[in-house]
């Protein structure tokens, strides 16, 4: 990971910016195109890249545990959505999980099991090992902000690029990340906040486990590959910019309205505007 620490919201932009154009002259050469770059904000600089199913304790959790759990609330989140899921039975999921190939080939081509289930259930607070990116650095730098405080002396904004190269290796014997593209029948929290999703996972004992995207980042430039994969970035930037970049961000409809569209996040907007953004009258 390439850390960053900038002064102000205005350097960081510029770096960002850097970095696009970088991916811009690449798309240009020959040979397989560069992955797309995604962005994630957080409020605090100090916390690490996890997951909400990690945040839950619940870390290198079983993949086959995991759709057990989601298999028995199913009824109770479709009775109150008003909406069905077309989720594996138990027993036939159970079986690809406890065979190499069958899941892993179903994840490399993108057609993760109920991976529309999986992101309404992310994007509603149920735990998830769906760790949510976006395709806006922008949306990336209000999620950043939204919430950073005295007690964050900075916040972070992240780029992934997945295979910079175009080219992705991966081993049966360590941990592999899968980006999820944006193209899935969900909630509108999804398209409005133009989310992309990465998975980690790892082959262990003969059975599919969650695993920590840190240790993927960890390794570095010390994979024995003659190419790039899996970089990530990380701008540090002042919590002290919270209110100019948020403002500016609000000027061109980026807000939590904008992107959450309930009655909570249309009183967070206003409050902002009328407590923090308003212009003082002499």
């Amino acid at each position: 990971m390439q850390s960053i620490d900038v002064a102000n919201w205005e350097e960081c932009e510029e770096e960002l910016k850097k970095l696009q154009k970088e991916r811009a002259a690449r798309q240009k050469l020959p040979g397989p195109p560069p992955s797309r770059l995604l962005y994630r904000g957080q409020e605090n600089a100090s916390w690490q890249l996890t997951t909400t199913l990690e945040r839950s304790e619940q870390e290198k959790m079983l993949l086959a545990d995991y759709y057990r759990l989601i298999s028995r609330v199913q009824p109770q989140i479709e009775t109150f959505v008003g909406t069905k899921w077309d989720i594996p039975e138990y027993p036939e999921i159970e079986k690809s999980l406890r065979e190499y190939e069958t899941f892993f080939n179903k994840l490399f081509w993108g057609r993760l099991p109920a991976y529309d289930y999986m992101v309404h259930l992310r994007h509603h607070g149920f735990p998830s090992p769906l760790l949510d990116w976006t395709r806006s650095p922008y949306i990336a730098a209000f999620f950043a902000f939204r919430y950073a405080n005295r007690d964050s002396e900075k916040v972070s904004i992240y780029v992934y690029c997945e295979s910079p190269d175009g080219i992705k290796a991966w081993s049966s014997d360590g941990p592999y990340i899968k980006k999820l593209g944006p193209y899935v029948r969900t909630h509108r929290r999804h398209f409005l906040q133009q989310c992309w999703y990465t998975l980690c996972v790892v082959w262990v004992n003969q059975e599919w486990r969650f695993a920590a995207h840190e240790d993927v980042f960890a390794r570095g430039d010390s994979q024995p590959h003659n190419f790039q994969q899996d970089v990530l970035w990380k701008f540090t930037i002042p919590s002290t910019e919270r209110l100019k970049v948020l403002k500016l961000l609000d000027e061109y409809n980026l807000n939590a309205f904008s992107l959450f569209e309930s009655e909570e996040s249309l009183m967070e907007t206003m409050a902002l505007r009328e407590l923090d953004f308003q212009e003082k009258e002499s």
